[in-house]
This record gives structure tokens, C-alpha cells and sequence, in this order.
């Protein structure tokens, strides 16, 4: 089983044991799909009773975790999934797939990589990073993204004048 990253733990909820959870995705409903997770890099599963959104956030009730003190030794681990058990939508991609890939102009100039996805409500932002340090910001939108392959770690995106 390959484990995907899903969130983050940020804070305990109440005295039931609930967490306050940082989603990485675009769409807080995919917590209703997943039935069980992994907190931290360990392999003992959480079995998620009930979840509800929280502004940007979500809470989770997990059935393992029954008061606030067991929630507080969560806080700041991460939140994983099955990546079989978490389906993508055509054009959707996992961060951890996307970080690491190099990026090139859609002329074949090599860029550098994207260290960063910033999620944002409008839409995603990757930060590529440049050889010497210096990096620029670049809207996760059809208009710039022209192509992404996650197996051979590959973006290739459209430069506007002023974007470097």
C-alpha cells in the first residue's frame, strides 16, 4: 500500500478528542470518501467517524481518540490515505507528486522545479524554484500549465513576459 499525504493535524477541538485538520486538496467532500487514515509516518490506522468542514478547515472525529489530551499529541503530525482510496479527478494531482518535478518552458528551456504548492481559494500557485536560489511564482491555471506528468516528474508551463 502506498500512503499519499492528506493534511495536517493543526490543533485539538473540544474535550471529545476532535482535531482540527489543514486539508491538501480542493475539495474538503473527499474526507467523505475515506473511511480510514494514517496520523504520522507510522502504519496504525485512525477509523474517521464523522467529519465536518470548518471554514477552510475540517474537523474530524476519530473513533481511536476520545478526549482533547490524546488530540493534543496529534497536533502538527500529518494526516495520510491509501492512495487507492483516494480517487483523483482527470487534471487533479497529489502535491507530494507534483514537488521535486522539473519545469520547463513550453519552448524546452529547463526552468528549474516546483519546491511548492501554494493553495490559495481562487486556485493553486506553484512556486519553481531557479538555479542560484531566486524562485517566481506561477498560477496553476490552463493559460500557464500547459502539461503535467507526474511519472517522468515533468511540467511544462507557459512564460508571460514579467513572470521570472
Amino acid at each position: 500500500m502506498e500512503k499519499v499525504r492528506i493534511g495536517q493535524i493543526t490543533a485539538p477541538v473540544g474535550i471529545r478528542g476532535e482535531v482540527r485538520v489543514f486539508p491538501y486538496t480542493d475539495r474538503n467532500t473527499r474526507f467523505s470518501d475515506i473511511q480510514k487514515v494514517f496520523v504520522g509516518e507510522g502504519d496504525t490506522e485512525y477509523t474517521i467517524q464523522r467529519y465536518r468542514p470548518d471554514k477552510d478547515l475540517i474537523v474530524l472525529e476519530l473513533k481511536e481518540v476520545n478526549d482533547r489530551n490524546m488530540a493534543e499529541t496529534l497536533r502538527g503530525l500529518y494526516l495520510y490515505a491509501d492512495r487507492d482510496s483516494y480517487p483523483l479527478e482527470e487534471d487533479s494531482y497529489f502535491i507530494d507528486d507534483l514537488v521535486g518535478c522539473s519545469v520547463f518552458s513550453d519552448e524546452g528551456e529547463e526552468l528549474g522545479s516546483l519546491i511548492k504548492v501554494i493553495q490559495n481559494s481562487a486556485q493553486d500557485i506553484y512556486e519553481i524554484g531557479r538555479p542560484g536560489g531566486k524562485s517566481f511564482l506561477v498560477p496553476a491555471v490552463k493559460e500557464f500549465i500547459r502539461s503535467v506528468d507526474t511519472e517522468s516528474k515533468r511540467i511544462v508551463i507557459h512564460l508571460i513576459e514579467g513572470m521570472m
